[in-house]
């Protein structure tokens, strides 16, 4: 077997039609789908039996979140490539075909991101891939803009995991993705993971995604704050070198504050201060990660610096994220 998708749905039996169904008209066809139910009540489970028996269904008793949830899926997959794709997309014909070729080109492309646009502006970007700044935060390349193709060619860090393929030899090096991250930022740590250990990550803009963006974690809901706020430490605690980690300290430190300012502006205070509180609570579970992680490092600080995106328009993009929080 080529590849393995692992599809991840809570709850999302209205999106299951179109997403199943874009996979089904592949043009590649070399893979097997794989969808992971996260304990869903709204009948997604029967539905899927019945409508779809070509896919197999993982059904969990209850919801364990995105991470460990595709960490399930995982377990039966047998492909040499993985794709994690959300269960609120359609996909195009080639979208397969496409992430394949790209991840094909080098052995070392341990990664490859989708084009993700959005599902009701469809000539706009959601997700071109990641990318990180030197205050913290990980960003969608090129989000609510026009796809005109600047982006084709950008360095990205790694995939936004709603529409990425994963090659299984990296991931039985550095492991999928973290449990305890429950949602969001989960996709950011396994790529910091990956880079470390010496693998590539490479954009294929012609697999073209169509994503409903937040359908489930809402925008600016007290969950996502919680857990995009909380989780942007644990990808620094884990895997930010000392040295670099230091070095940008003050500007962390700043943009947090403004993040925790606008949390409390929006009423969504509680959620942002019980997230920085359980970053405390968990910091000797999260300095043992480290210790994993900075074992696989095979980069040079300098090497390491290059990863980063340039920090021009930090305030004006930092805003634009908290807005759609």
């Amino acid at each position: 077997m080529k590849v393995s998708v692992i599809i991840l749905t809570w709850n999302g039996r209205a999106y299951l039609d179109e997403c199943l169904n874009s996979l089904a008209a592949q043009t590649f066809r070399d893979f097997e789908t794989i969808l992971v139910d996260n304990g869903s009540t709204d009948g997604s489970v029967e539905y899927v039996r019945s409508t779809f028996p070509w896919v197999r269904l993982v059904a969990l008793p209850g919801n364990t979140g995105f991470a460990a949830g595709n960490n399930r899926g995982l377990e039966e997959a047998g492909g040499d490539f993985v794709v994690a794709l959300n269960n609120d997309t359609r996909v195009n014909p080639d979208f397969l075909a496409e992430l394949v070729r790209v991840a094909e080109g080098d052995a070392l492309i341990g990664m490859v991101a989708a084009r993700m646009r959005n599902y009701y502006r469809p000539e706009r970007i959601d997700a071109a891939g990641l990318k990180i700044g030197t205050n913290g935060l990980g960003y969608n390349i090129g989000i609510g803009e026009i796809d005109d193709g600047r982006y084709d060619g950008e360095q990205l860090f790694g995939p936004c995991g709603g529409a990425a393929l994963y090659r299984r030899e990296m991931l039985d090096e550095t492991g999928f993705f973290d449990p305890d991250f429950f949602a969001y930022y989960e996709d950011f740590d396994l790529a910091w993971r990956a880079r470390l250990a010496g693998w590539k990550a490479l954009a294929a803009p012609l697999a073209l995604v169509y994503h409903v963006h937040s359908a489930t974690g809402g925008v600016m809901s007290g969950f996502k704050v919680y857990h995009t706020q909380r989780n942007k430490w644990y990808v620094i605690v884990k895997n930010w070198p000392l040295g670099l980690l230091l070095r940008h300290l003050p500007v962390i430190l700043f943009f947090d504050a403004a993040a925790l300012f606008l949390a409390l502006l929006k009423g969504r205070g509680g959620a942002a201060l019980r997230a920085r509180l359980d970053v405390l609570k968990n910091l000797r579970s999260l300095l043992s990660k480290r210790r994993a992680v900075q074992a696989l490092n095979k980069l040079s600080t300098g090497e390491i610096e290059l990863l980063f995106s340039p920090h021009e328009g930090a305030f004006k993009t930092f805003f634009r994220k908290m807005r759609k929080q």
